[in-house]
Formats: structure tokens, C-alpha cells, sequence
């Protein structure tokens, strides 16, 4: 509309592939089912004739700024991506870094994912994302390319007027370009379930949880896990301009570098908007969001969305 547990090195890791592989295909496959059997349903007349995917680039171009001693991941991401090229900068610096003054780290990330809606309930994207950061150092990295990413959105259930909300579910596997010694594999997954309040579901109620798993390719390190919990509402106007917006609370569990933990955990509030300009059939044209996530400081993000379609419904 992403620690301990899920991956793990060497063959459980593999298992834990496998398995997660086997269950995206399995609710690809039976989303897949409905749609067909819905149609059935219709008059002849009803029928129309299938059109081509929507297939476009959904950039996304962000900048974030996170206070000293902390990693926020945030919803989304362009909050994981940035994260993680903190983390590795903070990294590359060293134990160096521990007896400078802390500051802030700040980032720009472009994230260049290829979209395609295979139906109505289907969506399939991959890619790479693009950062420079700044961090304890006080130097800005070069821009580069530090992760890709692929993953699926598909919605499970949808409301159609019914009393139970459309439940969506969007799993992406991002895996960092191994240009520092500590490569990283992150596995984000968020349920969502949203309750239209009208038949032309112009507003409605969301609440959803988001987990993030990240194993570190070595043993000098490791990211602990981050839960974001969270409630929210949304309303399009006439005019197909849509805001959304979600508050909840994200809890990480720190991480530890060089057997030190220098990342410590939190548990703070956390807040999103989102405001997209929309067309008659609920493309996306433009987007902005902002993020503000409490780590126990403030950190913020500014994102702007501005897909390019190359085949647009």
C-alpha cells in the first residue's frame, strides 16, 4: 500500500529459503484461484477482455536523518535500505568512531524497484537501491549501489462490501551488495488489514504489523529484530488526491558490533503520512511520505514517489 529466527547461516538458512518460497507460491497460486472463479461467475457480456499488467519503475527517492547510537528501520524500504548502509558505514569506520563525538547520521537513498501488477491482487517487484550516507565520521560516502531487493504484495482477502476487511500481505527479501566485510540479508514482512467505510472504499480504517529479520554475514556482528505495530486511516477526495495516515510503535532490539553492543535497543512511538495523487483506476501518480520514528530520539524521512510507467491500465 522488515534477527534471530527466520534466517540463519548455512543449511538452515537454505531450509528457511525454501520454506518461504514454498508459502509465497502457495498464496500466489491460490489468489491466482479467485480471481478466475469470480469471473466465472459473470454474464458473458460482463467478460472483458484481459489487458496487459501495469509495468512501470516505482521510484522512490528519500532522505533520512537518525540521531547517534541508533538504527531506525521504520516502515517501508527506503527506511530498510538506508538502515543498513548506516550500519555498514559505522562499520567500515570501526572502534575509531567510539572516541569522536556522536552525531547524527543522515542519508539520500534511491530505490529503482520494477513493478508489475500481474492483476488486481498480485503485485511482483525487484531491484536495487542506491545510498550515500554520512555518519560518526563526518564524511559522505560515495553514491552507489548498496542493496537489492525483490519481493510480492498480493491481498489474501478482499472486503467487496462484506464485514471482514481485505487483508493484504507484502513480503520483500533484500540482500546488501557485499562492499563491506559485514554483507547483510533482510526478510521484511507486513500483514495488513484494511476496512473500507463506503461502497467506493474512498475512506476507510487500516492496522497492520511489520517484521524485520537481518542476518549478518559474520560472526563480529549481528542486527537484532524490529517490530512495528500499528493503527491508522485513510480518505480519497473527488479529485483522486489520497492521505493515509498510520501511528503505532516500533520496537528494535539493538545491535552489536565487534562484540560491543553498540547499537542499543528501543521501543518508541512512530508515525507515517502518506499523500498520493491518484487516477480513476487508483494508479499512483505522485507520492510523499513522512516518517517520524521516536529511537528514543526523533528520526525523520522524507520520501518521494514518482513511478515511470512503461504500461500503464
Amino acid at each position: 500500500m522488515v534477527r534471530s529466527g527466520l534466517l540463519r547461516d548455512g543449511s538452515g538458512r537454505a531450509r528457511c529459503a525454501r520454506g518461504v518460497v514454498v508459502v509465497v507460491l502457495g498464496l500466489l497460486a491460490w489468489v491466482g484461484g479467485q480471481v478466475p472463479a469470480r469471473a466465472a461467475d459473470r454474464d458473458d457480456d460482463e467478460l472483458e477482455a484481459p489487458g496487459l499488467p501495469n509495468i512501470y519503475l516505482d521510484l522512490r527517492t528519500s532522505y533520512s536523518r537518525v540521531p547517534a547510537g541508533t538504527l531506525s528501520f521504520g516502515f517501508s524500504n527506503p527506511s530498510l535500505s538506508s538502515a543498513i548502509a548506516a550500519f555498514q558505514q559505522l562499520a567500515a569506520t570501526g572502534p575509531a568512531t567510539l572516541t569522536r563525538p556522536a552525531s547524527a547520521s543522515q542519508g539520500v537513498a534511491l530505490d529503482v524497484p520494477l513493478t508489475i501488477d500481474l492483476n488486481d491482487r498480485i503485485t511482483a517487484y525487484g531491484g536495487f537501491s542506491a545510498s550515500t550516507t554520512q555518519g560518526p565520521a563526518g564524511d559522505w560516502s560515495d553514491f552507489a549501489i548498496t542493496s537489492w531487493s525483490v519481493g510480492v504484495q498480493a491481498e489474501l482477502y478482499q472486503q467487496n462490501g462484506g464485514a471482514l476487511p481485505t487483508v493484504t500481505l507484502q513480503s520483500t527479501l533484500t540482500r546488501s551488495v557485499p562492499n563491506s566485510p559485514l554483507a547483510t540479508t533482510a526478510l521484511n514482512t507486513v500483514i495488513e488489514f484494511g476496512y473500507a467505510l463506503d461502497a467506493d472504499e474512498t475512506k476507510g480504517l487500516v492496522a497492520g504489523v511489520q517484521d524485520t529479520r537481518v542476518v549478518v554475514d559474520s560472526p563480529l556482528a549481528a542486527i537484532n529484530g524490529n517490530v512495528v505495530g500499528y493503527v491508522g486511516a485513510y480518505y480519497q477526495r473527488p479529485d483522486n488526491w489520497k492521505l493515509t495516515g498510520r501511528v503505532g510503535v516500533q520496537s528494535f532490539g539493538g545491535a552489536r558490533l565487534l562484540a560491543r553492543p553498540q547499537l542499543q535497543p528501543f521501543t518508541q512511538p512512530i508515525i507515517r503520512l502518506d499523500l498520493d495523487r491518484m487516477d480513476d483506476s487508483d494508479n499512483r501518480l505522485f507520492g510523499v511520505t513522512a516518517q517520524i520514528a521516536w529511537t528514543p530520539k526523533p528520526a525523520y524521512q522524507l520520501t518521494l514517489r514518482t513511478p515511470l510507467y512503461a504500461v500503464k491500465d
